[in-house]
This record gives C-alpha cells, structure tokens and sequence, in this order.
C-alpha cells in the first residue's frame, strides 16, 4: 500500500523540513571540513615550533653529556689549560642565589595579588600596568640597576644583590600568575565562606589560598624558570668566583656565568664544561618543572 501524498500545509511543512535538512547536512559538511583543516594546520605549526626544540635538546645533549663526571659535579673549576676542574660552586651558588631570590618574591607577590583581586580602581589598574612593563624590560637593565643600587653603594660585588636582581626579574611573573590562579576559585566559595561569619582574611587564607595552590606553584615555577637561566643580572652582580662560597656578602658563582665565560675561551676543556654546564641546567629546568607540575597535580585531586 502507498504512502498518502501529503497536500496542502503538510506539503509546505515537508518541503520547508526537506530544505532545512540539505541545509544542515551542507553546514555540517562545511564545519567538519573547517575543524578538519584548523586540526591539520595546528599540528603542522605544533611540529614546526618542536623541531628546533629537538634539535635543541639534541645538540646539548650531545655536547653536554660527554663532560658530565663526578669530578665535573664535585669539583671547583681550574684554570685555563688544566684538565679536571668542575662546577660545584656554580650548583650551589645556583641555589643559593635563585633559592632566596624566590623566598623574596613568593611572598611579596602573593600578597600584591591578594591585592589586586580585592580592590577596584585606578591603584591596581597602575599596579597591574606596571607588572606588565616590568615583565618586558631586558633582564640587563634589572641588573645595571641592582648594580647601581646595591654593588655601588656596597662597594663590593655579592649573591645578595644578584637576589635581589632576579626577585625584581621574577615579581611581576608571579604577580600576574597568582592573580590569575585566584581568580579560577568561584565567587560562590568567596560568598559561602564571608556568609558563614568568617572574616574576609579568613576566606582567602582557608579558601582562596587553598583552592589555587596548584596554580600558585605553577606561576612561582615559571618565575624561577625564567631568572635560573638569566646570565645578565649575575654578571652585575655576583660577577663569579673560582672558589667554593657559603657567603651571601661575597661574589658567587653560578651555572649561567660558567657557561658564558667558559664558552668564551679557547680552552677545549673549559668550552666542554661550558657545554657540561648547559646541559646540567636544561635538565634542572626540566625536573624542576615536571616535580612541580606533579604536586600540582597532586594538590589539585586533594582539592576536589
């Protein structure tokens, strides 16, 4: 038995739902085709910006890896023409320098940011520009004016000022990020804690705080990141040392000054320690930044 041929207004109904369903599977075509191309061009540009970064690693790998030993970790450097010298004075020095450059601007930015989340008007607006110039100037001009500030009136070179340097280097990366860590909590946990009685330090201490650790960690990680490598502001002033310091009042070596001044040279074993030297803080980085993103990880399921 045929189907009725449909007449009158269910024949208008039809064709109108026959037209809207060409059109929709015509869009549809066109949208997946779209998706599929955007899909193709973000992995060709994924693939292209990888490439100089494997080749990057590779090369530094490649150099590096041959001069590591455990004179190389245990050893202070010699001088140019004898074999054997190391850089355990520039490891430390590392941590020791970027250690308490960290433990400055953790809190100060922290407690900016807490700022800039509670007020509105023109102060934090001048506060915010301010974090954003500052994150652009070159890290030369922070350690001429540490030197300036510091060395000079000091009269002497130290690991302090060279903190100092890349506090003010780290500051407006750790601002920027705290902010934006915070603002990820809902204002209903804000609203839900100020309506149970507790006093507005008290929600952002148990609550705010809390609930963006992750986030925290992460922007503090990417501060440190960017000055641990930074070879400018040390050279103002830390300046280097050749023998094993404790000492925050003296000069002080460092990973990215054994790099630049070995790799100066024309000494093949102090251009090979130079490599040493760059590999040992590609991979530091590299832990750094894969330890810190799992207890990132780990805060956040706490969290939830």
């Amino acid at each position: 038995m045929e189907a009725p041929v449909p007449s009158g207004k269910d024949a208008d109904y039809y064709e109108r739902r026959t037209l809207i369903q060409g059109a929709a599977r015509h869009t549809l075509r066109r949208r997946r085709a779209i998706a599929l191309a955007i899909r193709i061009t973000f992995g060709i540009c994924m693939v292209l910006v990888l490439i100089p970064l494997f080749f990057l690693v590779y090369y530094v790998c490649k150099r590096g890896i041959p001069a590591l030993s455990v004179a190389f970790f245990t050893h202070t450097p010699t001088p140019e023409g004898v074999p054997g010298g190391g850089i355990s004075n520039a490891i430390v020095g590392s941590l020791l320098i970027n250690g308490l450059a960290l433990l400055v601007a953790m809190p100060f930015g922290l407690l900016i940011s807490l700022f800039l989340i509670e007020r509105r008007g023109p102060i934090p607006n001048a506060i915010r520009f301010g974090a954003d110039v500052l994150s652009g100037l070159p890290s030369i001009l922070i350690g001429l004016f540490a030197y300036a500030v510091i060395v000079v009136h000091t009269g002497h070179f130290s690991a302090y000022s060279a903190s100092a340097a890349l506090a003010v280097l780290m500051l407006p990366i750790i601002i920027r990020g705290d902010e934006e860590a915070m603002r990820t909590v809902p204002n209903e946990l804000w609203e839900a804690g100020l309506a149970l009685g507790a006093r507005q330090s008290r929600v952002v201490r148990s609550v705010v705080v809390r609930g963006s650790i992750p986030g925290l960690v992460t922007a503090n990680l990417l501060a440190l990141a960017r000055a641990v490598g930074e070879t400018a502001p040390l050279l103002f002033t830390a300046i280097g040392s050749e023998v094993f310091s404790l000492s925050f009042n003296q000069p002080m070596n460092a990973i990215p000054i054994v790099i630049y001044q070995n790799a100066n040279t024309a000494s093949p074993d102090l251009v090979r320690n130079a490599w040493g030297a760059a590999f040992v803080l590609m991979a530091g980085v590299l832990i750094l930044s894969i330890i810190g993103r799992m207890f990132a990880a780990r805060l956040t399921r706490k969290s939830r």
